[in-house]
């Protein structure tokens, strides 16, 4: 059984707290990143798109720095990097750079998100205990989706690009100021990890991941230009997104700790498909935020089930590589299926792009069958070795 909220400890809900505040910024500047870049700054589709990428390609080489951070100097160092380096891409949006200031600011995004996300991530499942990883990053999730949810509706209501971008800054520095004082039981070691940088028993679970969050770039980067055409309700679709997932995160996240991790991912992913043919296709406004919605309810699911299942058979002085490395797979499948989305959206349209994102929740659904075949040989070989 999962635990209620208030019995987790207030350290752990000071770090998803800090958590949130770092990404109320990131969400006031996603949505109106894709304007900017194409509108207020002059680029094509296509930049668009690489502006987006390079975010995730910049946050899945720093993957390989966070990991080692959080594990070698703590859970709390590699956390106020990444908030720092937040505000900073902030202050780098505000000045008159063009679209090198819009790269600019988002290669310090990769960087900050990297180290934010491993450093909170292994810091609440060591506050909520490993059986309860699924739920501790749950509520996890649940800071980061309401930052995003929130973000937009902040940054529409100032006004501007600017304004959001200040916003960004503001809220990571709360941020930093609410974490100074929490307490780390964790103690760091210095010991490198031994192995490759990718160990082979985290490839199919990383490649699972990545085809599920293929999505993401086309939504952030194309769904408010999408609905263009039908009452321009792209703003409030990805509000809705962020809403469900903030919601289901919150109240179902601990569902792969309770049940079998297989059954959600699946049901998360028959969701997906259906949000997203549903977007591509949607007649109205209506029915495409609607359909973002169910989206975001899918998406809720198949992160925490595959990542679930390996942190429980991962020590703890290496879960802060292991959450890292995970992570590095979605950057890389975020930025090249960013690539490809600016490419085909400019060539074919923007439904070619959502398109491609339903084929590789297919291709997911295909690998997350044998992580899941892993994970049961792997609980009968330990069932073996105890009964003997």
């Amino acid at each position: 059984m999962g635990l209620t909220p208030h019995e987790f400890s207030g350290r752990f809900w000071a770090v998803v707290a800090s958590t949130f505040l770092g990404f109320i910024g990131m969400g006031a500047v996603l949505p109106a990143l894709g304007p900017h870049v194409r509108h207020d700054l002059g680029g094509t589709d296509q930049t668009v798109g690489f502006v987006i990428g390079t975010f995730s390609l910049v946050a899945l080489i720093s993957r390989f720095a966070s990991g080692p951070i959080a594990d070698r100097r703590g859970r709390k160092v590699a956390f106020i990097a990444g908030l720092s380096s937040c505000a900073a891409a902030g202050v780098v949006y505000l000045l008159p750079l063009g679209i090198a200031g819009a790269y600019l600011g988002r290669v310090l995004q990769g960087f900050g998100e990297a180290c934010l996300y491993t450093g909170a991530a292994a810091w609440v499942i060591e506050l909520g205990g490993i059986h309860r990883s699924a739920q501790a990053l749950g509520y996890l999730s649940s800071g980061i989706w309401g930052g995003i949810s929130l973000g937009p509706v902040l940054g529409q209501a100032l006004g501007s690009f600017p304004r959001a971008a200040a916003l960004q800054v503001v809220s990571a520095l709360v941020g930093i100021a609410c974490l100074w004082f929490v307490r780390e039981d964790y103690e760091p070691h210095d010991e490198p990890r031994q192995g490759p940088w990718i160990p082979r028993g985290l490839i199919l679970p990383g490649l699972t991941i990545g085809f599920v969050n293929v999505h993401y770039p086309v939504l952030t980067g194309f769904l408010v230009l999408h609905l263009a055409g039908t009452g321009h309700a792209g703003p409030l679709a990805f509000t809705a997104y962020a809403l469900v997932i903030l919601c289901s995160r919150f109240f179902l996240g601990g569902l792969p700790d309770r049940i079998a991790p297989h059954l959600t991912f699946y049901l998360g992913l028959v969701c997906m498909a259906v949000g997203l043919l549903g977007i591509t296709f949607a007649p109205s406004a209506w029915l495409a935020v609607v359909a973002t919605g169910v989206l975001g309810l899918g998406f809720s699911f198949p992160w925490s089930a595959v990542a679930a299942t390996v942190l429980r058979r991962t020590p703890e002085r290496e879960r802060g590589s292991v959450v890292s490395v995970l992570s590095a797979f979605y950057d890389f499948f975020v930025g090249v299926s960013s690539f490809a989305a600016g490419m085909m959206a400019k060539r074919w349209g923007y439904p070619s792009a959502f398109l491609l994102a339903a084929c590789a929740v297919g291709v997911a659904a295909i690998l997350g069958r044998y992580v899941f075949a892993a994970r049961a040989q792997a609980e009968t070989l330990e069932l073996a070795e105890v009964s003997r």
